[in-house]
């Protein structure tokens, strides 16, 4: 008796302990994309994966805002969502906030695409990467995207008609005209309301279906790490190009100042930085060979004198290609104007420097050398009849009276007038 009593006493504290325990509280992982799409992003979204998978998370939502960005980078995002074996939910916020070509194939891939009032969705035509492409690959490039995004508007139950117009003819709408178009699921105010509206959504898995249970779900921002903010950082254009700009002067200035060593390897460093920059953003070669033509002429300036015409010269080309840098369409990406009218007055400025203190060297009187005694003056220590000796600038040194018919007695000051060899050619100092 006394053992069965101890049995039940210890099952009562069992299930006591057990329901004492905190029960596991449903979560909604948060993966924020504001910029182009890159292999940053991309290694992002898996890493967002793997967390929610792990935490096992009710889903995880991307907050996206993005003009576009890199096709390999897209596919790889949109492959993962594609076989993610949680729910993925984009939401394109915050107001103001758009999902441009890339963006689209990846709205289009969530299991729930949302939208806030005020964003939009589209323009989705592929850009060329700094390569001209013939009219022959061009519609190849077009068909592959085209297909690629309406196979993944069928897997989703989208819109797949309007997601061909997006990449045909990057047609571009509002997040109440996509609503009504079936390209997105719902409209939300902000992200507590839209775990409120998905809140008891069901999503069909392969093996399985999942209901989810948003409602009072707890919030949980992905942090970026430093590495990512960084690399992130580099994707904006006029990042890439200040730092091409930054890698020009630096170039320049060990040119300038050969052995400097500071200027040629913070140059190269930022340019080498603008280059994996330029690979995230649809460049056009034109803009790229003007602005390498800017260059050329800018060390031109510096070992042949031209006056300003090779400087005039490269700054018209830093312009016309920083203007041209950017593919223009790229609706979305873009330089902004401040910058290459900020770039173009330093460099030119710089340059109007250089220019001037070359003039100056050039035409200023020599101050070493026999050159520098011309128009000296110094004091006859012999008579010159017409050959003697003068004192001049601490030295003694042998002279001739520049007319032979001049005699020039000891004592009386000279200026000289030439050279002839190591001899100098003065006359009579006229009082």
């Amino acid at each position: 008796m006394k053992k069965e009593i101890e049995i039940i006493i210890l099952l009562i504290i069992l299930v006591s302990f057990i329901f004492c325990l905190p029960a596991k509280s449903e979560n909604v992982q948060v993966l924020t994309i504001n910029g182009p799409i890159s292999p940053v992003t991309a290694n992002r979204l898996e890493k967002a994966l793997n967390i929610a998978i792990k935490e096992k998370s009710e889903c995880l939502v991307i907050e996206l805002d993005t003009p576009g960005g890199l096709d390999t980078s897209m596919r790889q995002m949109t492959k993962a969502m594609l076989n993610s074996t949680i729910p993925v939910v984009v939401y394109v916020s915050p107001k103001g906030a758009r999902a441009a070509s890339a963006g689209v194939f990846i709205t289009l891939a969530a299991h729930i695409a949302a939208m806030a009032p005020g964003t939009n969705i589209g323009a989705a035509h592929p850009v060329a990467m700094g390569m001209q492409m013939d009219e022959e690959t061009k519609e190849k490039v077009l068909n592959d995207a085209s297909a690629y995004i309406k196979s993944i508007a069928q897997k989703r139950g989208k819109n797949a008609q309007w997601a061909e117009e997006a990449v045909r003819k990057s047609v571009s709408i509002t997040e109440t005209e996509a609503l009504k178009l079936g390209v997105i699921d719902l409209i939300a105010e902000d992200l507590s309301e839209l775990l409120q509206k998905i809140d008891g959504k069901k999503i069909e898995f392969p093996k399985r279906i999942v209901v989810l249970k948003t409602k009072k779900a707890e919030i949980c921002f992905i942090p970026s790490s430093f590495q990512e903010k960084f690399l992130q950082t580099l994707a904006d254009p006029n990042i890439a190009y200040i730092l091409m700009m930054i890698g020009i002067l630096g170039i320049i200035m060990e040119f300038l100042h050969p052995g400097a060593i500071l200027p040629g390897v913070v140059g190269t460093t930022c340019l080498i930085l603008s280059l994996f920059s330029l690979q995230v953003v649809p460049f056009t070669l034109a803009g790229i060979f003007l602005i390498i033509l800017a260059v050329i002429l800018f060390l031109l300036e510096i070992k042949v004198t031209s006056y300003g015409a090779l400087t005039i010269g490269g700054v018209i080309a830093l312009i016309l290609g920083s203007l041209m840098l950017i593919d223009p369409s790229a609706l979305y990406i873009s330089i902004s104007l401040k910058y290459i009218i900020l770039a173009a007055a330093l460099i030119s400025g710089f340059f109007v420097f250089v220019i001037t203190y070359v003039v100056k060297a050039r035409v200023k009187r020599p101050v070493t050398g026999p050159e520098g005694m011309i128009g000296r003056e110094g004091v006859a220590k012999t008579n010159l009849n017409p050959y003697g000796k003068i004192w001049i600038w601490g030295e003694m040194w042998n002279a001739r009276a520049e007319f032979p018919e001049e005699i020039i007695k000891k004592g009386e000051k000279v200026e000289v007038r030439g050279l002839e060899g190591m001899r100098l050619i003065v006359k009579k100092k006229e009082v």
